[in-house]
């Protein structure tokens, strides 16, 4: 069985774009088919500004979704990224394999600190460097795969190159990931400026259905999105990229084709309906499981330690064979050459 590793950054509220270009493939495949891991990345909300109690908050809502969309810690395992030390000890030795020019070269660097700057605020050093402590993540457990939507494609190419450059230089330390992409929705789209990303972090939410709006909330936000100027309901993300992302939601949500959707209806209305209540009813059985983990919060707590405790069993030998390679001079007695591990 390949090994996949994946995660969430608690951000914003997770997103109908988190659910079908991701979560929903975790817990319907990912899990059963691989050993994998899925993680809340906290540590990746730190590089902007942020209030220290909403991290918390949403970092606890991340995991509580996580198993409401249908993970289970029987099958997988689900962790919180700080609980595991790990991560953030590769980071700093991958550091020293990355080079200045690769960080600014990341398109998602490039537009962050831009809109930090629009914003008048000043960009922090780790919103440079993170796509490293990203590579840490999934490095640190020998991922096999990592899935992952068209804007993260660029940050698994940076930890290929990393695992490859760390292995040629200090010897074979480091699986060489992949990325797996999603056949349909592996991007869906803001409703209201449907060229953009629906993002979590974004300030648009009438755009964004989030997982835990309430039904009619996801009916309104949807019979509100933006179509195009023309009349015909085609599939198109040149010509009518509103359109084609109602398609594409719908299809994602009934299982169809976006193509064959597009040649049933006539009207953008009946579309934007049909859409609503798909969406509404793929979200009511996370919602329902969510309201009973949140009446038990000990058993999320319960999940989450057992999930680190794995993790960290998982991990740590492959980042001690990493710091033994790269000539760090291992605790207690041993100062021989280092023992290369195959990340396993």
């Amino acid at each position: 069985m390949t090994r996949v590793f994946s995660g969430v950054k608690p951000t914003g509220h997770l997103t109908l774009g988190n659910y079908l270009g991701a979560m929903r493939q975790w817990a319907a495949v990912d899990q059963h088919q691989s050993h994998a891991l899925f993680c809340v990345v906290d540590l990746h909300a730190l590089t902007v500004d942020h209030d220290p109690a909403r991290v918390r908050r949403l970092s606890r809502q991340a995991a509580t979704l996580l198993l409401a969309s249908g993970l289970d810690p029987e099958l997988c395992t689900v962790f919180v990224q700080s609980h595991v030390d790990e991560h953030a000890r590769l980071s700093y030795v991958l550091e020293c394999v990355a080079t200045d020019g690769e960080m600014r070269r990341m398109i998602q660097y490039k537009e962050k600190a831009a809109r930090e700057q629009r914003r008048g605020g000043s960009v922090r050093l780790s919103l440079l460097t993170y796509p490293v402590l990203m590579a840490a993540d999934i490095l640190a457990y020998g991922a096999d795969e990592v899935p992952v939507g068209d804007d993260q494609a660029q940050h698994v190419e940076l930890t290929r190159d990393l695992a490859e450059r760390f292995n040629q230089r200090y010897g074979h330390a480091f699986v060489v990931p992949r990325a797996t992409h999603p056949k349909v929705a592996a991007r869906v789209m803001n409703l209201q400026e449907p060229t953009s990303k629906m993002g979590k972090s974004d300030d648009t939410g009438p755009g964004i259905v989030y997982l835990l709006d309430e039904p009619d909330v996801v009916r309104k936000k949807l019979m509100r999105a933006v179509t195009d100027s023309g009349r015909e309901v085609v599939y198109d993300r040149e010509v009518s990229p509103g359109v084609a992302n109602l398609l594409e939601i719908l299809a994602a949500c009934s299982g169809g084709n976006p193509e064959a959707l597009a040649g049933v209806y006539e009207s953008y209305g009946t579309l934007k309906r049909d859409t609503a209540e798909a969406v509404v009813e793929v979200l009511r059985p996370v919602q329902e499981r969510h309201k009973e983990l949140c009446a038990d919060p000990g058993h999320v707590e319960e999940v989450l330690r057992n999930g680190a405790e794995r993790a960290r069993a998982m991990a740590r030998p492959t980042v001690d064979a990493a710091y033994r390679a790269i000539g760090l001079l291992p605790a207690g007695s041993d100062t021989g050459a280092p023992v290369l591990n195959a990340a396993r």
